[in-house]
């Protein structure tokens, strides 16, 4: 907590002076992340429409969360579930963070845990045994998605070997190191492609979805659903059509954030697609008619609800 807090007012002393006043900070997952990639490609197209923008890597999706609540960061992109149990104090949360606001849906994200190519594990149930990845004390989101994936064959905790990982890059680099049997990542993640090229080959290990095994993840967080994911080459580990675990990815801003750098961000975001998809091929699912979804318990800016209203958008029931 001490570390966080650290972080957190040195963001706010660079944040704060006479050049930074008027510079927009997006705040990210570490450099490597899906996340982090996703708001460089959005940041550099907001910058060709003037605006002033920072990249904030930060150690965790908590640390973001805290940075808006805040003050300290403007923008964010995170797990609606996340930003729910963020918002009420509950999960890896110890207080309420009320000045969380929605601002778009920008896509679905698919999620899921990865193998060697010529690895003999073929699915979740033959993970039984092997070297799991647990802890994630700096990236918490993972604690959720990990155990309800292996919940859909079954399984537990108790039924793997655990290995401590902090984070997911580290994550990352133990399995590459040979030190896991298994890795959790987003699917496009810049560090998906480098252990497929460090280990010659990485497999995603899909889902048995169907309605027994979306209730058993959805204990876990109310927001998650499955979809399917198909080969591309941007999908480095997806061999062959399968279903994962998936949840909305969103943008986040921060209560105190004006109506017109919220305005700003979602006109570029829209207006400006072709640019940030050239940038990052996988937000070509960003969608106008999507973008203004339901999150019961969640609530948008009030700048981004006036934006889709003047573009004719209806708000799309919650999945």
């Amino acid at each position: 907590m001490k570390r966080i807090r650290h972080t957190l007012f040195a963001a706010l002393v660079a944040l704060s002076s006479p050049v930074a006043a008027q510079t927009v900070s997006f705040a990210t997952s570490p450099q490597g992340s899906v996340w982090n990639t996703m708001a460089g490609a959005i940041s550099n197209a907001a910058r060709g429409e003037g605006q002033n923008i920072i990249v904030q890597p930060f150690g965790g999706n908590a640390i973001t969360m805290e940075a808006l609540d805040s003050g300290i960061a403007e923008f964010t992109l995170n797990d609606a579930n996340d930003v729910y149990t963020a918002v009420t104090g509950t999960g890896d949360y110890t207080r309420e963070m009320p000045k969380l606001r929605i601002v778009a849906q920008i896509n679905t994200f698919p999620v899921g845990l990865f193998v060697r190519d010529d690895s003999h594990i073929k699915s979740l149930e033959d993970l039984r045994g092997k070297r799991f990845p647990v802890g994630w004390n700096a990236f918490p989101l993972s604690i959720p998605l990990t155990q309800a994936i292996i919940a859909t064959a079954g399984l537990s905790l108790d039924d793997v070997t655990p290995v401590l990982v902090p984070e997911l890059i580290r994550g990352a680099d133990e399995f590459i190191a040979g030190r896991v049997d298994t890795a959790f990542f987003a699917v496009g993640a810049p560090k998906v492609a480098e252990a497929n090229a460090a280990l010659g080959g990485i497999r995603y290990l899909g889902i048995d979805a169907n309605e027994e095994t979306l209730a058993v993840v959805r204990k876990y967080r109310p927001y998650y659903y499955f979809t399917e994911v198909s080969p591309s080459p941007v999908r480095v580990g997806i061999t062959e059509p399968i279903q994962m675990i998936a949840w909305d990815n969103v943008l986040v801003a921060g209560e105190h954030v004006s109506d017109e750098s919220v305005t700003a961000m979602l006109t570029t975001i829209f207006d400006r697609k072709e640019d940030i998809v050239a940038s990052y091929p996988p937000l070509a699912s960003i969608s106008l008619e999507t973008a203004y979804r339901e999150y019961s318990g969640l609530e948008y800016h009030p700048a981004a609800v006036a934006f889709f209203e003047s573009r004719g958008v209806e708000q799309v029931p919650q999945k």
